[in-house]
């Protein structure tokens, strides 16, 4: 019987994932990440002409090309990770040894959608008629959602394991990971130490797919205690509190800062200038694209971000209720301290410098068998 409400759940939670891939208002568009937006029309066309260099050779960098914004890339990157972190949603105690548990997780983060990183690096509501993309977001959401599907299995000596995949809806990215624990105090019940709150310590790791735009990793350290309230012997009520470690992991793909512009043609693309190769008017035989009339430089509008590696701290406080083989939780999370002490780098600490903190709400509904 067991085995068969197991069977029912698991398909239950699965037919909720089951959703189309499509591009979506919140799907990162980091390439409109760039420093001087003059430098490239709304569109994402590549804009030289003589007026616009000279604004550029003035402006941040110097350059006579789009210029990628990496403060606003990491800014966007540490939002994201917030939302698809571990969230260690569980107390100290584990399943048990020979105990499973298989459950549905929602979580809602808060983000600071107000910010010009969200409005440029996410890509806003497709127009219905035309079927073209906004210049921007001009709305971007108050909250990431993100639901998943884990299932956790219980050892001996405390140890618990825990695989988990999940989507986020308004976007196309999905993920994927799974945690380790281990309860050192778990298994006394009675005597002095059956007082003493549980405690755990653990970690995990999520990653996404979904996106070509980057790559994220977040992994996380936590510690957690707890104590079980027992209710007429049938019931459980147990809260928890817990401390966590993020690391963040971002690195972007090769981006096209200037997407609506096709760099072969932009130059008239006519060969490499390489030994061998005629073309009378280069002196320096430098391997460069040789251009029949065009201009080379959307050529240096194709760039990779920096790599963002970042850290978060963060609070957990948790509350789960079981009654027989049904659990319902819930968990606020939020930052500790604020997100620039977070940073190991003084360049990430000046960056964060006035950064809200964020908070997540997550609920899970489970089984355990």
């Amino acid at each position: 019987m067991s085995a068969n409400r197991a069977g029912f759940f698991a398909g239950a939670c699965l037919l909720l994932l089951a959703l189309p891939a499509q591009a979506e208002p919140m799907d990162p568009t980091i390439e409109r990440l760039v420093l001087d937006p003059n430098c490239r029309t709304g569109e994402g066309a590549y804009v030289d002409d003589p007026a616009n260099l000279e604004n550029l050779k003035n402006g941040p960098g110097g350059r006579e090309w789009c210029v990628s914004d990496e403060g606003a890339f990491k800014k966007l990157i540490s939002q994201y990770a917030f939302a698809f972190a571990p969230t260690a949603m569980h107390a100290a105690r584990t399943t048990g040894f020979g105990g499973f548990k298989l459950a549905f997780e929602g979580s809602y983060t808060k983000i600071d959608s107000g910010k010009d990183y969200w409005r440029r690096g996410t890509q806003g509501a497709v127009d219905p008629s035309s079927k073209k993309a906004p210049e921007q977001n001009r709305d971007p959401d108050g909250f990431l959602q993100h639901y998943s599907v884990k299932f956790q299995k219980g050892f001996g000596f405390g140890l618990e394991l825990t695989a988990n995949i999940g989507f986020m809806p308004r976007t196309s990215l999905v993920s994927g990971g799974a945690d380790a624990r281990i309860a050192i105090l778990e298994g006394f019940r009675t005597g002095f130490m059956g007082y003493v709150p549980d405690f755990a310590i653990g970690g995990g790791v999520r990653s996404i797919t979904g996106t070509p735009e980057f790559q994220l990793t977040v992994a996380s350290a936590d510690a957690q205690i707890s104590k079980p309230i027992v209710i007429a012997d049938s019931s459980v009520l147990t809260p928890w509190v817990g401390f966590q470690q993020l690391w963040i992991f971002g690195d972007s793909g090769l981006v096209d800062l200037t997407p609506a512009t096709n760099a072969i043609q932009y130059c008239n693309y006519a060969g490499i200038n390489q030994p061998g190769s005629d073309d009378p008017g280069k002196v320096a035989q430098d391997g460069q694209p040789v251009c029949a009339g065009g201009s080379p430089l959307d050529f240096n509008n194709n760039v990779v971000f920096d790599k963002a590696r970042l850290e978060r701290r963060r609070m957990l406080f948790g509350l789960s209720y079981r009654y027989e083989m049904l659990t319902l939780g819930g968990e606020f999370i939020t930052d500790f301290g604020s997100v620039s002490d977070a940073q190991t780098s003084q360049s990430d600490k000046k960056l964060f410098e006035g950064e809200k903190a964020q908070w997540t709400s997550v609920v899970e509904l489970g089984g355990i068998f």
